[in-house]
């Protein structure tokens, strides 16, 4: 099994629903309604996998924003907390190696996601009506 079936392997082991994107790019969208996870993309890019799950649209941020942004990350188990080049589209983003990827790895960096999305909602919510302070 190569490692590209191996994560869909995973994603199946774990009751996730994904659609293969791009075979050869092994590029996959997963979606887990029960964790708020939508259109998760991962991509297989040999020696890693990057898992990156589009939040939010940041609307008016300031430095308070991106300074509680910061203090979310500390609190993060996997992954972290990023913005887009414009410094508006706030993205959980995470990294794994492929070649010792198992079960347990993938099970972690996603429900940190949802863990993150759940524990912070209330917050991600007025960062995306513009109403954080």
């Amino acid at each position: 099994m190569n490692h590209f079936e191996k994560v869909q392997s995973h994603l199946q082991e774990l009751g996730i629903s994904y659609e293969v994107v791009d075979a050869d790019q092994e590029l996959i969208l997963a979606n887990d309604e029960a964790r708020g996870i939508k259109q998760l993309v991962i991509d297989c890019e040999y020696p890693i996998i990057v898992f990156e799950q589009f939040l939010l649209e940041l609307k008016s941020p300031r430095a308070e924003t991106y300074q509680r942004l910061l203090q979310i990350n500390r609190e993060l188990i996997h992954g972290a907390l990023t913005v887009d080049e414009g410094g508006k589209r706030l993205i959980f983003r995470d990294t794994l190696q492929l070649e010792n990827l198992d079960l347990n790895e993938m099970k972690g960096t996603i429900e940190a996601l949802g863990l993150a999305l759940a524990e912070h909602a209330h917050e991600f919510i007025a960062m995306a009506k513009g109403e954080y302070r």
